[in-house]
C-alpha cells in the first residue's frame, strides 16, 4: 500500500497532500481493482472455457448472444443476480449464508499481494508468499461450512473430499513455492521477480532443473487446490450432483463460482511470478512499462492450459488423487527444495550444467505438449470427407 500511495503522489504531482490521504486513496484504488478482477475474470474465463471446449469437441460454442457469443456469460451473470435464493428447510441458516462469503473473501484477500509490475503491488509484504498461501487456505473453512450447513449428503461428501484434497496438496504446493524462495533468497514476490531479470535465460524455470520440476509440481498442485480436472472429484457431477454447492443458487452460487476462477488466476500468477520471470521480458533492458503486458501474457498462457486440460484428461479416483499427492508430488517437491539449495551453494563454474539440464527438460516437455495439443486441436472436416460420410 505504501508503494501504491507513493506512486499515486508522484504520478499526480500533488506532493503537498498529506501522506495519509494518499494511503486511503491507494487502498480504495487497490480494492476497486481487486473487485473488478473478481468480477471480470470469471466472465472472461467462462467464455474462454466454452470456446476451448467447443473447439476440442469440434463444435462452435456460444454464437447467438453478442458477436460470437461474447455477451452469453454476461447474460448468465444477470440471471444469477436476479435468481431466487433458496435455503433448505433443515439447513443451518447462519453457516449456510456465511459460507459463500468466506470462500469469496479468501480469494479476494489473496489478490492484495500479487505484483502487477515493478513496485505495483497493493500490499508489498516481506512475507507475501506466506500471506497468499494462508489466504487461499481460508477457502477450506468455507467449503466445510457449506457442506455441513446444507444438510445434504452429497454436499457433505463433496466438502469432505475437497477439504482432504486441499489440505493434502497444500504440502507439495508449499514445497514448490519454497524452491523459488531458495533460488531467490526472499519471500517477497517483487524481489523474487526481480531476481529473474536480465532475459529469459535467467527465469528460474530455465535457470535450474529443480526450478523446472518445482514449477510443474506447483502447477499440478494448483489444479488440485482449485478443484480442476483431473482433480475435480469434490464436484463430480456423476457422483455428487454438484458437490459442496449443490444446495446453493443465485448469487451465493456465483460467489463459489467466482472464487474458483479467481483461485485459478492466483495459481497462474504464482507460476508466472515465481518461475517464469514475473514482469520481466524475454530480452534484457526492456522498458518498465512493458512489465504488465508480459505478466498478463504469461498468466493468460497458463490459464489457457488449465482450461484446455479440463477437456483432454479423465477424472482421477479418490485413492489415485491421494497417491499422486502424498507418494509422488511430496517426495519430488522435497527433492526440488534440497536440489535448489545445493545449486545455490555450488560454485559458479557448475551453474552452466544446471542451465543446460533445465533447457533440455523444457524442450522435452514442450515437444510432448505440442503433440498432445495437435491431437486435441480443432481439425476442420474437408468437403470430400463430408461427402463420403454422407454416401456411406
Amino acid at each position: 500500500m505504501e508503494a501504491l500511495a507513493t506512486l499515486l503522489a508522484e504520478t499526480t504531482g500533488l506532493t503537498g497532500v498529506p501522506h495519509i490521504v494518499w494511503m486511503i486513496i491507494g487502498g480504495l484504488t487497490a480494492a476497486g481493482i481487486a473487485t473488478a478482477v473478481m468480477g471480470v475474470t470469471p466472465l472472461l474465463l467462462v467464455y474462454v472455457e466454452r470456446k476451448v471446449s467447443a473447439h476440442v469437441q469440434d463444435r462452435l460454442g456460444p454464437m447467438r448472444t453478442g458477436f460470437h457469443g461474447l455477451l452469453q456469460t454476461l447474460a448468465d451473470a444477470f440471471k444469477l443476480l436476479f435468481k431466487e435464493q433458496i435455503e433448505p428447510e433443515q439447513s443451518d441458516k447462519l453457516l449456510f449464508v456465511l459460507a459463500p462469503g468466506v470462500v469469496f473473501m479468501g480469494a479476494f484477500a489473496a489478490l492484495a499481494a500479487l505484483p502487477l509490475g515493478m513496485g505495483i503491488t497493493a500490499a508489498d509484504l516481506n512475507v507475501g508468499l506466506m500471506y497468499i498461501l494462508a489466504m487461499t487456505s481460508v477457502s477450506v473453512v468455507g467449503i466445510i461450512m457449506a457442506g455441513w450447513a446444507s444438510n445434504n449428503k452429497w454436499s457433505l461428501l463433496g466438502a469432505m473430499r475437497s477439504a482432504a484434497q486441499i489440505v493434502s496438496y497444500e504440502v507439495p504446493a508449499s514445497f514448490g513455492v519454497l524452491t523459488a524462495v531458495v533460488l531467490a533468497g526472499s519471500l517477497n514476490m517483487g524481489e523474487i521477480s526481480a531476481a529473474q531479470s536480465g532475459g529469459i535465460w535467467n527465469w528460474f524455470v530455465f535457470q535450474s532443473p529443480f526450478g523446472f520440476l518445482a514449477f510443474v509440481m506447483l502447477f499440478i498442485a494448483g489444479l488440485a487446490e482449485t478443484n480442476r480436472v483431473p482433480f475435480d472429484i469434490p464436484e463430480a457431477e456423476s457422483e455428487l450432483v454438484a458437490g459442496y454447492h449443490t444446495e446453493y443458487s443465485g448469487m451465493r452460487f456465483a460467489f463459489f463460482f467466482m472464487a474458483e476462477y479467481v483461485n485459478m488466476l492466483i495459481v497462474a500468477c504464482l507460476g508466472a511470478v515465481l518461475f517464469l520471470g514475473g514482469w520481466n521480458g524475454v530480452l534484457p533492458g526492456e522498458p518498465v512499462f512493458a512489465g504488465i503486458p508480459w505478466l498478463l501474457a504469461k498468466v493468460a498462457v497458463l490459464m489457457y492450459v488449465i482450461v484446455w486440460l479440463r477437456w483432454v484428461l479423465p477424472r482421477l479416483r479418490v485413492d489415485q488423487l491421494m497417491t499422486v499427492g502424498w507418494k509422488v508430488l511430496v517426495p519430488l517437491t522435497m527433492v526440488t527444495v534440497l536440489g535448489a539449495a545445493v545449486q545455490v551453494l555450488s560454485p559458479p563454474s557448475t551453474q552452466i550444467v544446471f542451465r543446460i539440464v533445465a533447457w533440455a527438460m523444457t524442450g522435452v516437455v514442450v515437444l510432448i505438449s505440442i503433440r498432445a495439443w495437435r491431437q486435441t486441436a480443432h481439425v476442420p472436416i474437408r468437403k470430400k470427407e463430408l461427402a463420403s460420410r454422407a454416401v456411406a
